[in-house]
Protein backbone atom coordinates (compact mmCIF):
# COMPACT_ATOMS: atom_id res chain seq x y z
CA UNK A 1 0.00 0.00 0.00
CA UNK A 2 2.78 2.43 0.91
CA UNK A 3 4.71 1.51 -2.24
CA UNK A 4 1.65 2.25 -4.42
CA UNK A 5 1.24 5.63 -2.75
CA UNK A 6 4.92 6.45 -3.35
CA UNK A 7 4.65 5.46 -7.03
CA UNK A 8 1.51 7.55 -7.52
CA UNK A 9 3.17 10.50 -5.81
CA UNK A 10 6.22 10.18 -8.08
CA UNK A 11 4.04 10.03 -11.17
CA UNK A 12 2.11 13.08 -10.04
CA UNK A 13 5.32 14.99 -9.40
CA UNK A 14 6.74 14.00 -12.81
CA UNK A 15 3.51 15.09 -14.51
CA UNK A 16 3.56 18.41 -12.70
CA UNK A 17 7.18 19.06 -13.71
CA UNK A 18 6.37 18.19 -17.34
CA UNK A 19 3.40 20.59 -17.28
CA UNK A 20 5.45 23.42 -15.78
CA UNK A 21 8.23 22.92 -18.33
CA UNK A 22 5.86 23.09 -21.31
CA UNK A 23 3.53 25.80 -20.03
CA UNK A 24 3.44 29.09 -21.91
CA UNK A 25 3.69 32.23 -19.81
CA UNK A 26 1.72 34.49 -22.15
CA UNK A 27 -1.95 34.25 -22.96
CA UNK A 28 -1.93 35.20 -26.66
CA UNK A 29 -0.99 32.65 -29.33
CA UNK A 30 2.04 34.39 -30.81
CA UNK A 31 3.79 33.40 -33.99
CA UNK A 32 7.58 33.38 -33.79
CA UNK A 33 9.47 36.69 -33.71
CA UNK A 34 6.88 38.85 -31.96
CA UNK A 35 7.44 40.89 -28.86
CA UNK A 36 5.84 39.60 -25.69
CA UNK A 37 2.74 41.17 -24.19
CA UNK A 38 -0.89 40.42 -23.55
CA UNK A 39 -2.10 41.08 -27.14
CA UNK A 40 -0.55 39.68 -30.33
CA UNK A 41 -0.18 41.57 -33.62
CA UNK A 42 -3.20 41.51 -35.96
CA UNK A 43 -3.56 39.20 -38.92
CA UNK A 44 -3.32 35.50 -39.67
CA UNK A 45 0.45 35.69 -40.16
CA UNK A 46 0.83 36.67 -36.48
CA UNK A 47 -1.08 33.61 -35.25
CA UNK A 48 0.72 30.56 -33.87
CA UNK A 49 -1.96 28.27 -35.35
CA UNK A 50 -2.78 29.18 -38.94
CA UNK A 51 -6.50 29.59 -39.77
CA UNK A 52 -8.21 26.70 -41.55
CA UNK A 53 -9.85 28.91 -44.16
CA UNK A 54 -8.92 32.06 -46.08
CA UNK A 55 -9.61 35.30 -44.20
CA UNK A 56 -11.97 37.84 -45.73
CA UNK A 57 -12.14 41.60 -45.01
CA UNK A 58 -14.49 41.12 -42.04
CA UNK A 59 -12.16 38.58 -40.40
CA UNK A 60 -9.21 40.93 -40.81
CA UNK A 61 -11.10 43.97 -39.49
CA UNK A 62 -12.40 42.01 -36.52
CA UNK A 63 -8.89 40.82 -35.62
CA UNK A 64 -7.48 44.36 -35.97
CA UNK A 65 -10.17 45.81 -33.70
CA UNK A 66 -9.52 43.37 -30.82
CA UNK A 67 -9.63 44.05 -27.82
CA UNK A 68 -11.89 47.03 -28.61
CA UNK A 69 -15.55 46.61 -27.76
CA UNK A 70 -16.96 47.93 -31.03
CA UNK A 71 -17.42 45.47 -33.91
CA UNK A 72 -15.98 46.33 -37.34
CA UNK A 73 -18.25 48.20 -39.77
CA UNK A 74 -17.56 45.89 -42.72
CA UNK A 75 -20.65 43.71 -42.79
Amino acid sequence: MLLKLAVLGGLGYAGYKYYEKNRRDHAAAYAGGQKSGSVRDAGPEAMADKPRRHWNDVDQASDESFPASDPPAKY
